[in-house]
């Protein structure tokens, strides 16, 4: 590591990953940091029993020729190198119900989506036309998400209220459930939650769902791999402890081994709370403080990791978003000690092996943060290894036997088929990831009062930027684009986002 870089990138997850690149190819001399054993954030995979399982990345949509993701991808240099699984067409995701045994599907294309649909709900096709309509008027109001340089967020499309507008669209509840179904891409809370969030989230999708063979991870190393080729640097093991600064700018910042590497730009894909605190809140206007730690972080998760005997359980090539209760779509997170967990999603990788057997299914459901409360002051990663005591331990296990034995009521005979089972909770999310209390998606987007958790990515500071998931909007998507938003503020938009446009041609 050099003591003097153009670029320093703190966090390598996406955010960070994708800044580093964009810079890199402008001919910046780039550095990323990573404070963790592996590098990718929420990109991160990990193995069981020889089975490779996802943290964050479950799958991904728009990475079709033309469409947003893979344009980004290919001017990044991914795109063709990138290992995928198209999800089945007539339904990669499925909403089910157990107390009405029912099962609807999302198909992918939006002609597609809309039939699949009206074999259901025959008396509804308008309702699910306009229901479609309406997503893809929200999306193409965001001018990057389609590539486009020019033109101003609605403040009024940020004010609509995601659980109202499908509300408007029909009378009928169960579709209503149907349409909100897949809401835990974004945690969705009924009072809070934004439509453009909703209609971000699952546009891309409807127009193409992928699976990465044998995991995220390869996101991962196809970037570093472009990072390096453009003469970029990046080191693990490197936690950043405090950024030094003098009068308004960021002179290095000073790692926990006690080295330290100065820039003349800095940018932090870590959590904006942590990174006010290791800049020194005192550089801050006290309004902009007090308003980022008002902030609320979405939900948090506890995941359950199966691997399954050889040979065993079938490969399925769709998501589910199974529900307790077909009313309760939006009140998943509201739950006790008794009705827990009210819904889950279950997916599996796809691997390069075998298409007809599964190696291995993730389920995940919301978890409050609060649970984790008697070790939340202990923390374990593969890069600081500690052990968090028998009564987390027997704490993991409890819950682990209670989600298996609502996954069985679904998927009978599912037991029978598993070799091993493995946990992860809050706290595991907020030491690997780095999200305050754990949460998946950043901070919450309020519906009533949407410019709260607008962050820019330029700080007061002069040469200190912002990215990742609480920056802008969370998923690959949002993640990336976020990194462009970044970006555009120190080579330009107009300038970038036409190169892009260019480099997909």
């Amino acid at each position: 590591m050099k003591e003097q870089y153009d670029v320093v990138v703190v966090g390598s997850g996406l955010g960070g990953l994708v800044s580093a690149i964009i810079l890199a190819k402008e001919g910046y001399s780039v550095c990323v940091l990573e404070k963790n054993n592996q590098f990718g954030g929420n990109l991160q995979t990990f193995v069981r029993d020889k089975t490779i399982f996802d943290t964050g990345i479950h799958y991904i949509g728009g990475l079709s020729e033309g469409q947003n993701l893979y344009k980004y991808f290919k001017y990044l240099g991914i795109m063709d190198d990138l290992k995928l699984k198209k999800m089945d067409e007539d339904g990669f995701d499925i909403i089910s119900f157990e107390d009405t045994n029912e099962e609807f599907p999302h198909a992918q294309g939006y002609e597609n989506f809309i039939n699949k649909l009206v074999q259901y709900f025959p008396e509804e096709r308008q309702a699910i036309e306009n229901y479609c309509e309406r997503v893809q008027n929200i999306c193409n109001s965001f001018p990057l998400y389609n590539l486009e340089w020019d033109g101003k967020y609605d403040i009024e499309i940020l004010s609509l209220n995601a659980k109202k507008c499908i509300d408007e669209i029909t009378n009928n509840e169960k579709l209503k459930q149907v349409l909100a179904g897949s809401n835990f891409l974004y945690a969705g809370i009924e009072d809070k939650s934004p439509f453009y969030v909703h209609a971000l989230s699952v546009n891309s999708y409807i127009q193409s769902s992928w699976r990465c063979i044998n995991g995220g991870s390869q996101i991962t190393k196809l970037l570093i791999k472009q990072l390096k080729r453009f003469g970029g640097e990046i080191y693990k093991y490197k936690e950043v402890t405090s950024f030094q600064s003098k009068e308004n700018a960021i002179t290095s910042v000073k790692m926990k081994d006690g080295t330290q590497v100065k820039a003349n730009i800095f940018i932090s894909n870590i959590e904006p709370k942590i990174t006010l605190k290791m800049v020194g809140e005192d550089k801050f206007r006290k309004s902009f403080l007090n308003r980022i730690e008002s902030l609320e972080g979405v939900y948090s998760a506890f995941s359950l990791y199966i691997v399954f005997k050889p040979n065993s359980f079938k490969y399925i090539n769709h998501n589910f978003y199974h529900f307790k209760n077909s009313f309760e779509v939006w009140k998943a997170h509201e739950y006790d000690e008794n009705s827990w967990p009210k819904a889950y999603m279950a997916s599996m990788n796809a691997s390069g092996k075998n298409e007809e057997w599964a190696e291995g299914m993730t389920f995940i459901t919301y978890m409050h943060y609060d649970e984790l409360k008697p070790w939340e002051n202990t923390f374990n990663t593969t890069a600081n290894m500690n052990h968090r005591g028998e009564t987390y331990d027997d704490f993991k296990t409890r819950k682990a036997e209670k989600f298996l034995q609502e996954i069985a009521i679904k998927f009978p005979g599912i037991k029978d088929c598993i070799k091993s089972v493995h946990t992860s909770t809050p706290l595991s999310y907020r030491d690997y990831i780095g999200g305050s209390k754990g949460n998946m998606y950043g901070y919450i987007k309020d519906s009533n009062d949407p410019m709260k958790s607008f962050i820019a990515p330029k700080t007061k500071l002069d040469n200190l930027y912002l990215t990742g998931q609480s920056i802008n909007m969370h998923g690959v998507l949002g993640v990336t684009i976020g990194a462009v938003v970044t970006c555009s503020e120190i080579v330009g938009k107009e300038y970038l986002v036409n190169k892009i446009s260019k480099s997909s041609l």
